[in-house]
């Protein structure tokens, strides 16, 4: 936990029950001057749940690394990273509690930093919740990794939010076919689109974690702005509604050179 974390982390002890937005973000502290974009990670969860997570459960230490990673690619850009922090375990049905959530923390971040772009970078549940929030004012870019990709969950026109989705080929949690097919359906609807696909990785994404944390880190700088997005990704994010291209982008196995446009 960083000085800026542990701040935070005061704030909301000190709100009670009435801070409920305090304890659904936890952010570091931001830089001296003028913020110029914020990434908020989502941990994943499970479909149903109604107890509070662990603060460092295993799936909130899963994006550590991913914080770390992304701090570096975007330093010296005055970015800040910050954590959705659950009320429940599960998505439970209906309720939506990530998504309740995560806008909840994404004003709560407005309130703190004024309007800043907002990349949301979110696991399992958290990669369905950050699709399904990315309608908000402040998010303008989306990577969803390993995502829970319900065939029925909407996928809204939002033509300004930049999305890239990262799965396993052989993920056996989430269905990798599922993130296509959405991928797909969101690029119908006039949502930029760049899916990506990660040999022999794993739902956990333990397997070729270099991989995994690299891509999301150049990826992350990318729709912020501080670095140039990979070549192919800023391709596929220009393809048409109807063009199957850049939804299945393969990345290399060991750390080499941004693989070749496909």
């Amino acid at each position: 936990m960083t000085a800026g974390e542990a701040g935070t982390a005061g704030e909301a002890g000190k709100a009670g029950e009435a801070g409920e937005e305090h304890r659904r973000l936890v952010l570091d502290a931001p830089p001296s001057g003028p913020v110029r974009g914020a990434v908020l990670l989502l941990p994943g969860g499970r479909a149903d749940g109604h107890s509070r997570p662990a603060r460092f459960g295993p799936t909130v230490l899963r994006m550590l690394p991913f914080r770390s990673a992304i701090r570096s690619a975007t330093a010296g850009h005055a970015v800040v990273t910050g954590i959705v922090r659950y009320r429940h375990r599960g998505w439970n049905g209906r309720h939506e509690d990530p998504v309740r959530d995560t806008e909840a923390a994404l004003d709560r971040l407005a309130g703190r930093l004024g309007p800043v772009p907002v990349v949301l970078v979110g696991h399992s549940m958290g990669g369905r919740a950050a699709l399904r929030a990315a309608g908000h004012p402040a998010v303008t870019g989306v990577v969803a990794l390993a995502p829970w990709c319900p065939p029925r969950d909407p996928v809204p026109a939002l033509p300004d939010v930049r999305t890239v989705i990262v799965h396993a080929e052989r993920d056996r949690v989430t269905d990798p076919a599922a993130s296509a097919a959405l991928a797909a359906r969101a690029r119908r609807a006039g949502t930029p689109v760049c899916r990506l696909v990660l040999a022999g990785g794993d739902h956990a994404m333990l397997r070729q974690a270099g991989t995994w944390h690299r891509t999301t880190a150049a990826v992350t700088a990318g729709l912020l702005g501080t670095a140039p997005l990979p070549p192919p990704v800023a391709h596929a994010l220009t393809e048409g509604p109807d063009s199957p291209s850049g939804l299945a982008i393969a990345l290399p196995r060991r750390a080499t050179p941004w693989p070749p446009r496909a």
